[in-house]
């Protein structure tokens, strides 16, 4: 749904941080979605941050040093930043001690979306290196919905396709992963990685899953509308 905030002269300067090139079409697919004004996001991509978690097995101290450099560089230029790599999303807690400006992580916002729904919501994963941190979020989101339970499910084999290039197998078996969730009883399938957005179209045995690239800009605006 569009959000009209050309009607509203929002000055709006967005800021992602990617670790992936191919999320900056995805966000700018939702930005026009959403009815943002062109030029709204501003994107930077750091793939080496996402490569050096993976090899560490996690997000460590040097790297989540780096992440929070890397956001308060965006900041200087922005209204307000996203985080869109959910493995990084931790770093986003401590930096309202480094800038004034909000830093936003893209998932944040999705588990609260979900946490809404009510009944049985599986959150599908492609990165093991975001279990944790995902898991973390979407079950401290749901705990003030007793009548949610999240089900955080790893999609095997997934990234491997994502990581070779091959986004439309990967596209296929995220999708065929939501389905399977839709047939075993799933009220709702959240796609948890930017990067699995396009899947969604892909889903047929249930509701359309909720993504984060939609979700993450609507917050983003809603924080340049109140302050």
């Amino acid at each position: 749904m569009p959000l009209n905030v050309m009607q509203q002269n929002l000055p709006l300067r967005i800021a992602c941080l990617h670790t992936a090139h191919s999320n900056v079409a995805v966000f700018d697919d939702a930005a026009l979605q959403l009815g943002l004004p062109a030029g709204a996001l501003l994107h930077a991509v750091h793939p080496d941050l996402l490569a050096s978690a993976e090899a560490a097995g996690g997000l460590t101290p040097p790297i989540a040093a780096a992440t929070q450099h890397v956001l308060q560089e965006l900041a200087l230029g922005a209204d307000v930043v996203l985080l869109t790599c959910s493995t990084l999303g931790p770093v986003v807690d401590a930096m309202p001690l480094h800038t004034a400006v909000p830093v936003l992580r893209v998932d944040a916002a999705l588990a609260q979306a979900a946490a809404q729904v009510g009944g049985h919501v599986v959150v599908l994963c492609t990165a093991a290196t975001m279990l944790q941190p995902t898991t973390e979020l979407f079950v401290h989101a749901a705990a003030s919905h007793p009548e949610t339970a999240v089900e955080v499910r790893w999609v095997e084999g997934a990234w491997d396709l994502f990581k070779a290039g091959h986004m439309a197998a990967y596209g296929v078996c995220v999708a065929r992963a939501a389905d399977a969730a839709y047939a075993q009883g799933a009220r709702q399938v959240v796609l948890a990685q930017a990067s699995m957005g396009g899947a969604a179209q892909l889903v047929t045995a249930g509701p359309r899953p909720l993504s984060s690239a939609s979700a993450g800009l609507a917050a983003a605006v809603k924080i340049c509308q109140l302050r």
